[in-house]
């Protein structure tokens, strides 16, 4: 079976595009492993209608929403290849099967490389988070440890007072100048030399010392880079970005392979759900424009 788009990746910004091209009465088919990258947080925040609701709770309804539509096939399963050209892609899955398309659309979502500190990844999502428009109001201006990465863990220190006192740790990955202590300083951060010898609790940082800091949350920026290499394999150009690599697309979300298209977090920044639904939608779109003309 031939469909009009084959979509790889059937997480949010993934099915915000689906249901455009649904409501064209395009075939599409969506092929999704099931790991959002939201899978760890019990709560999704700042998506205008679905706020403090389950971030798997918002994926089922809207599976279901789009299964209403019979033009709709799903497959849960892994792309591993994707070859050919515009109006004769094909995507090969784990299980060796081939499916045709005239388009693609790249809605991989990232992967996060996370600090190698005891105790994060596992509370990556539920007391350790990247967003804090997404996370820092239920903290409820409790005190902040904002964990570096890198230069770029500045601008983070910057802004999360808005949400509660905040302790920059550095952790051995950038020395501020004096011009940046004096403005963090200013903003009423305390930085923490001292290295990190663990996370504990629900967000307690053990120091290399010994000593013990209790916090409300944590944030830290993780580095981010497309979850799935079929649309690299394929020849897509990534770019770099202050949050890592993402695919390189143009204001119409096509990808350098013509007639191949990316959105949400694996092609845009910065990161949310809203965000994600909204580029999707607009990826949707541009390709049903490209099918007509």
């Amino acid at each position: 079976m031939s469909h009009d788009v084959i979509v790889i990746g059937g997480s949010y910004a993934g099915m915000a595009a689906a249901l455009q091209l649904l409501r064209a009465r395009r075939k599409v088919l969506v092929i999704d492993g099931g790991k959002r990258r939201n899978r760890f947080a019990d709560t999704s925040h700042g998506f205008l209608g679905q706020d403090g609701v389950n971030p798997g709770e918002i994926a089922r309804k809207a599976r279901a929403q789009l299964s209403a539509y019979p033009t709709l096939t799903w497959i849960e399963g892994t792309a591993e290849q994707a070859e050919g050209e515009k109006d004769a892609f094909v995507v090969i899955t784990a299980d060796g099967v081939r499916h045709d398309g005239r388009r693609l659309l790249f809605a991989t979502g990232v992967s996060d490389a996370l600090p190698e500190i005891e105790g994060l990844g596992e509370r990556w999502g539920r007391s350790v988070f990247h967003c804090p428009y997404c996370h820092g109001y239920e903290l409820n201006q409790g005190r902040i440890g904002c964990i570096a990465t890198g230069p770029m863990s500045l601008h983070q220190a910057q802004l999360l007072p808005e949400w509660g006192e905040v302790t920059l740790f550095l952790n051995g990955t950038f020395a501020p100048d004096e011009a940046q202590r004096t403005d963090l300083a200013t903003r009423g951060v305390a930085i923490e030399e001292t290295p990190i010898a663990g996370i504990e609790g629900d967000a307690d940082v053990r120091l290399a010392d010994g000593s013990l800091l209790r916090f409300a949350g944590l944030f830290t920026a993780s580095r981010v880079s497309p979850s799935s290499p079929v649309a690299e394999r394929l020849g897509c150009m990534l770019e770099e970005t202050p949050f890592g690599m993402q695919i390189r697309t143009d204001a119409m979300k096509e990808t350098t392979v013509s007639g191949a298209f990316a959105c949400g977090d694996a092609a845009r920044i910065p990161h949310s759900v809203s965000l994600a639904v909204g580029d999707g939608a607009w990826a949707g779109a541009q390709l049903h424009r490209s099918l007509v003309f």
